[in-house]
């Protein structure tokens, strides 16, 4: 099988969230399929990471740490911005063509097999077939960690199979209604589900009802909690911003290419009882809580006996993340405006990137390059995003849940915003780029599939 034969069976399983939350969510038939692959789920030690927003910034940090600590390391994403291997990985190398291809044969073949014989009542879906692949690479390839993210809620995602040596939770807000509650209380409970009996949890005072539940499920379980607290800088009005330019930042990153942030956010910290300087390529106040988080967690591992976690191999873990995506900043070149792209599919998110636009470009006149998916919350993200901008590019990714362009005019009718169309990302990305001018600042958002494929037409590395 080719590996565009493999990849092409995957998609022919529905994109994620097509199907019935019954389908998706089942871990009893997660299980079954484990079980016949021989359990490799239960081969490898794990981080497992729930949260709304700030899960892979988190995930991604934590794994950049453990990497520089000496350790073998691999990381589980989704979704992907351009290509379906970004999801796995081991030590920063997603995974090969060859590997994929040979990881979907075992499973599909498995899966087939169990399905013939009456052990599953239909074949898995896109995701609970992409999880047992990591999980079978990653046992064949022997790793020290993983760190999962988990893709949607926690308690029945397809990733809460293993037993994590530790669980993190990030910030939670309201996302994902269909299928996880109307709530923060609702949404908190799935989250939570990754939490262990006697288990450790790191997390982060939040809003009330996500602490409650929180605060509830750790007291039921006798879980230990982690309060990664210390790890974030102060962040009150009147204090620094702890913004510095890549001329003034070490060698290492110094050195990065151009599709790194321009800026990054540096500040010193007490970890393992010593000072670090923190110099993270994650741009926002938002991402302070997600660094810190992975601190916390790496900080917990080394307790529990990774002891080639130091305070200089934390350093240099997190001013060697990668995360593309997140506000990533592709500087003017050949008569192009600078851009921005930043993935801001949910109302959190939106905001977030609002408030980071406001601090690191408060004087410039912002065009803007538009998509989401429908069965988000769409008339509020073009609430909060639409009225920074002067004029709006309106678009859908290639993706059976984007929404049209009419329905995004109609989400947004609220707003006054001066709104283009166009066919397609590449197309608006153009009129974005003549719109804005050489220097204006174009600002490519909303849903990951809309960034992704920007990055594709623009060239950008992942």
């Amino acid at each position: 099988m080719s590996y565009e034969t493999a990849v092409a069976q995957m998609y022919a399983l529905g994109h994620e969230l097509t199907h019935t939350p019954s389908h998706k969510f089942d871990l009893a038939h997660m299980r079954v399929l484990l079980a016949a692959l021989g359990h490799p789920e239960r081969s490898f030690p794990s981080v497992l990471v729930a949260g709304t927003n700030g899960k892979g910034s988190t995930s991604a940090t934590l794994a950049s740490i453990l990497r520089a600590s000496g350790l073998k390391t691999g990381l589980y994403t989704s979704p992907h911005l351009v290509r379906i291997n970004e999801r796995i990985r081991l030590d920063g190398e997603t995974i090969s063509e060859d590997d994929f291809v040979l990881m979907h044969d075992v499973v599909a073949r498995t899966a087939e097999r169990l399905v013939g014989e009456g052990d599953l009542p239909w074949h898995p879906s896109f995701f609970e077939m992409l999880t047992a692949m990591a999980f079978e690479y990653f046992a064949r390839s022997r790793p020290d960690i993983v760190v999962l993210e988990v893709g949607m809620g926690g308690r029945l995602d397809a990733t809460n199979v293993v037993e994590p040596r530790v669980s993190v939770i990030t910030d939670i807000s309201l996302d994902h209604q269909k299928f996880l509650g109307n709530t923060i209380r609702e949404i908190a409970s799935e989250k939570a589900g990754i939490i262990r009996s006697g288990g450790v949890v790191v997390t982060l005072p939040q809003m009330a009802e996500a602490n409650d539940v929180i605060g509830h499920t750790i007291l039921d379980l006798g879980a230990r909690a982690v309060n990664a607290v210390p790890y974030v800088p102060p962040v009150s009005p009147g204090s620094d911003s702890f913004w510095l330019s890549q001329k003034g930042l070490s060698a290492e990153r110094a050195e990065a290419p151009a599709e790194f942030a321009e800026k990054t956010q540096r500040y010193p910290l007490a970890a393992l009882g010593e000072e670090i300087m923190v110099e993270s390529p994650l741009v926002g106040r938002h991402q302070l809580r997600n660094v810190a988080l992975a601190i916390a967690a790496a900080v917990e591992l080394r307790e529990q006996g990774f002891e080639s976690i130091t305070a200089r191999s934390m350093e240099r873990g997190i001013r060697e993340t990668w995360w593309p995506g997140r506000f990533q900043v592709v500087p003017a070149r050949g008569g192009q405006p600078e851009m921005v792209l930043d993935v801001a599919h949910n109302p959190a998110g939106a905001w977030a990137l609002r408030a980071t636009l406001a601090a690191e470009y408060p004087e410039r006149p912002v065009t803007m390059v538009f998509g989401v998916l429908r069965d988000k919350a769409v008339a509020e993200i073009t609430e909060i995003l639409f009225p920074i901008a002067e004029r709006v590019m309106v678009t859908h990714a290639n993706n059976p849940r984007s929404a049209t362009v009419a329905e995004i005019r109609e989400a947004a009718r609220r707003v006054s915003a001066e709104i283009e169309e166009a066919e397609n990302v590449a197309g608006a990305l153009e009129k974005g780029a003549c719109a804005a001018g050489a220097k204006g600042l174009v600002v490519v958002t909303g849903s990951i599939y809309i960034v992704g494929e920007a990055m594709r037409a623009l060239g950008v590395r992942i």
